[in-house]
């Protein structure tokens, strides 16, 4: 027998005998407990992740197991501590994180990056904050980059620091309490004001009242949640 590569996504450090592992595995007769043991024991790091993992079972029922990494962005994720990343990322920032978090995401997806060097790598991580609305050293993730190109962080980055105090980790989740707070406030202002340009033009063809609400920088999701479906222009008698 050829040997037989069961591949799935599990959770880090939490895979079990459960689907999908298990009903895979159970054919091939290979101990499933010593193979989830060992899935765990490689994925302890991506606690709260979804990772790929392939297990290679020989035809002596010995094994392999081949983990994956996870997209930058789910590992940023479990960094800052949120579910996911701003719908607004040029506006709406959702979290803060330090470069001692980048430098240690850039090392969990290693090789799966294209940076040649840990600062190219480091840059790279950074790049995915821009598209998520997560800032760095509490700038915006593009003023951060600039930072890490002119060589502000080259001796964290060296010294391949990873680690953040009890007090940084606490400052990090104010943060971003304070980051929330910020967007719910904008968006109870953008709701106030559409709501009064679409009083205000209740005459006016939808698309008149929609470029209203563009041209005053309302969010797109909240235009097509506030403004009616069909808003019928009155026609004037003559």
């Amino acid at each position: 027998m050829a040997k037989q590569t069961v591949e799935a996504l599990v959770e880090g450090g939490k895979a079990s005998a459960a689907p999908p592992l298990g009903p895979a595995l159970g054919p091939l007769g290979v101990n499933i407990g010593q193979v989830v043991a060992e899935i765990n024991k490689k994925t302890a790091d991506f606690k709260g992740v979804q990772v790929p993992v392939k297990v290679i079972v020989d035809e002596d029922k010995s094994f392999e197991i081949e983990v994956g990494t996870p997209p930058a962005s789910a590992l940023i994720k479990q960094e800052a501590h949120i579910q996911k990343g701003s719908g607004r990322p040029a506006d709406d920032y959702v979290a803060d994180i330090r470069i001692e978090q980048l430098i240690k995401i850039s090392k969990m997806k290693g090789d799966a990056l294209s940076g040649a060097t840990p600062k190219a790598r480091v840059k790279e991580i950074a790049g995915t904050c821009v598209s998520m609305g997560v800032m760095i050293e509490g700038k915006p993730a593009k003023e951060s980059i600039k930072d890490i190109e002119e060589g502000k962080y080259d001796e964290p980055i060296r010294e391949g620091r990873t680690e953040l105090s009890a007090e940084a980790l606490k400052e990090l989740e104010e943060k971003k309490k304070k980051l929330a707070q910020e967007i719910e406030k904008r968006q109870a202002e953008y709701r106030a004001l559409a709501t009064q340009i679409i009083e205000s033009n209740k005459s006016s063809s939808r698309a008149s009242i929609k470029a209203k609400l563009v041209d005053a920088k309302i969010p797109a999701k909240m235009i097509e949640e506030l403004l009616p479906a069909e808003t019928k222009a009155t026609t004037k008698k003559k």
